[in-house]
């Protein structure tokens, strides 16, 4: 009777495995479509800050890749870089931020909201992309521990929002914004130089700023600048394993083989 069960307990375990990836894959692509309409969300809402989070990313992931980490946390990197001001899209944030006059304390105060305005946005997809809605949230903190909105030290604060904290400082000197003009990238090294052990991980501002790296965010700020193609090929998921980490084929990139280790 066992040997007549056996073979039978195997099928039906096998089925239950089929049917139960199916569903996972099925779950995963409804989160990835909404990764993807939310990103387009940011380009219909603001196109400045659309543009800033895809120039982040790029950024983010150049010192990710530098850093050695894993394919599922440069992901996760990846999606916090692009998502990580979502919670600046609000009708009061958006009137502050283009706003060219000095703000006062109670402006300051509404537009450090955002991060958590964020979080609360991406929270849905909390059982999707579990660590998304804690780096949007932390992405602010500071290495020293007097950032915000929970004021993190150290490592406790996550490591996408850590890469993530110098890719976006990066970008906001380099770049024009309605409250500040664009500096140069010697101007930029040197604010994430003074940031290095109380704004920023010491060891990843250091690595961002080591000749390799820097040379690869100049090259990929002049790219960045270049006319766009018609033809946007998507770009390749870091990870093809999709049942322990499903990931968005964000069209934002494209696609091209590591900068920083020649024939990788």
């Amino acid at each position: 009777m066992l040997n007549f069960m056996a073979p039978l307990l195997a099928s039906l375990a096998g089925l239950l495995y089929l049917r139960e990836r199916r569903t996972r894959i099925s779950l995963a692509r409804v989160g990835a479509a909404a990764l993807e309409s939310l990103l387009d969300a940011i380009d219909a809402n603001d196109t400045e800050t659309g543009a800033h989070v895809r120039r982040v990313a790029d950024y983010s992931l150049i010192l990710g890749e530098a850093a050695d980490l894993d394919a599922r946390t440069l992901c996760s990197i990846e999606r916090v870089a692009l998502f990580h001001d979502i919670g600046k899209i609000h009708g009061a944030l958006t009137d502050l931020l283009n706003e060219t006059k000095h703000l006062n304390a109670a402006e300051h105060r509404a537009i450090k909201t955002h991060p958590r305005r964020g979080a609360e946005v991406l929270e849905p997809l909390a059982r999707f992309y579990p660590d998304l809605t804690e780096g949007v949230l932390s992405h602010h903190e500071r290495w020293d521990g007097s950032g915000y909105p929970r004021k993190l030290r150290g490592e406790r604060i996550p490591m996408a929002a850590r890469v993530v904290a110098i890719a976006d400082t990066f970008d906001a000197v380099t770049h024009a914004r309605a409250y500040s003009h664009a500096r140069s990238l010697e101007a930029a090294k040197l604010v994430i130089a003074e940031g290095r052990g109380t704004q920023f991980d010491p060891d990843l501002a250091d690595l961002f700023l080591s000749p390799l790296v820097i040379e690869s965010i100049a090259k990929s700020m002049r790219s960045l600048h270049m006319p766009r193609r018609k033809q946007v090929k998507r770009r390749k998921p870091l990870s093809t394993n999709v049942m322990r980490a499903p990931d968005v084929r964000f069209r934002w990139r494209i696609a091209r083989p590591s900068r920083l280790q020649p024939g990788r």
